[in-house]
């Protein structure tokens, strides 16, 4: 068969038949008497091995190890090829992504678009300094798309810098909250407590419903941040945890805190109150916890708290006892 009809046959140009040809990947097996090449069916068959390989992703020069090298092996081609198109799909989506980004930040020129490049750029310098100029600058005219803000706040390990970028969120507009909210269940605490601090300094009311959600997470540390941020933000759903967080001694003076500014409603004060006596029902044996449940009752107004420090004030145990006497006193003083 000439070169022409295995070109029409095989879908392969006549030209990189002769490529093939020059890389000695195939060669024509005879000629004819005018000179012409003339390919056997072996040959076309081989023809089609190698356009059968090109279109895995193997270079000619690969093509020609596998074909004709006894000792390449196909599990060892094809690893490298994994690898290969693993690298060049990250590297693509990593340039989408930046892609999508620019055009998130809605550019209305090049100058813009430069802007833009050099701010996510900056973004992911290992220069702290440099990381955090981009962050307090991502507030200007071209801001710095939300989604390179979370994702540089879940990543960032310097404090100073994760407090730029959240400020720069907490001016970004929508989106924020529930970017931030998938933080939370990462498999990296790290990450899940940077996104429920994110969250914390992040106003308005859809940072509240993802702090809200973040009660039930099973990473004790997002729940008590959630809690301590929706107590500030007057948000009673997080006093169970708040109160857990007393008697277990983990930020429990900020938990109390939060408590007390909760407690300036009546019924969420007596609903406290009532909380932490049957907590401290149950911590009996636990001395140290009963005597900061106790302590907590200080920030606590009302006649139901009142009751139970005077009950308290004749405990067996001296030193809540005691704490809940003082606590009388300043209670009879101020009025």
């Amino acid at each position: 068969m000439l070169i022409g009809e295995v070109a029409r046959r095989s879908g392969v140009s006549a030209r990189m038949l002769r490529h093939y040809e020059s890389l000695c990947l195939v060669r024509p097996s005879g000629r004819t008497g005018s000179g012409y090449r003339e390919y056997s069916a072996e040959d076309i068959r081989r023809i089609f091995q190698i356009e059968s390989l090109r279109s895995l992703g193997l270079s000619l020069r690969e093509i020609g190890r596998a074909l004709d090298d006894p000792g390449s092996t196909p599990s060892a081609l094809v690893g490298d090829l994994i690898r290969q198109t693993r690298e060049r799909i990250a590297a693509e989506t990593e340039l989408l992504t930046q892609l999508r980004r620019i055009d998130a930040a809605e550019p209305g020129d090049w100058e813009d678009v430069l802007q833009v490049v050099a701010l996510l750029q900056a973004l992911g310098s290992k220069s702290a300094d440099a990381r955090q100029r981009a962050a307090l600058s991502s507030a200007a005219e071209v801001p710095v798309p939300v989604e390179a803000l979370v994702e540089a706040v879940l990543s960032e390990t310097e404090p100073n810098v994760a407090g730029a970028l959240r400020w720069a969120l907490a001016r970004s507009g929508d989106g924020g909250p529930a970017l931030l909210a998938r933080g939370l269940d990462s498999p990296v605490a790290a990450v899940r407590e940077r996104a429920v601090r994110s969250l914390a300094e992040l106003p308005g009311g859809d940072a509240t419903e993802h702090l809200r959600a973040a009660l039930a997470n099973p990473d004790s540390v997002v729940r008590g941040v959630a809690a301590l941020a929706l107590g500030t933000r007057g948000v009673a759903e997080g006093i169970p945890t708040l109160i857990g967080m007393i008697e277990q001694g983990t930020n429990d003076t900020d938990a109390a805190d939060a408590l007390s500014v909760l407690a300036s409603d009546t019924s969420t004060a007596d609903r406290i109150a009532t909380t932490l006596v049957d907590r401290l029902a149950h911590a009996a044996r636990a001395a140290p916890a009963r005597g900061r449940l106790t302590q907590a009752m200080a920030g606590i107004p009302g006649t139901t708290a009142s009751r139970a420090l005077v009950e308290l004030s004749h405990d067996e145990e001296r030193a809540v006892a005691l704490t809940a006497a003082y606590l009388l006193q300043l209670r009879a003083g101020a009025r």
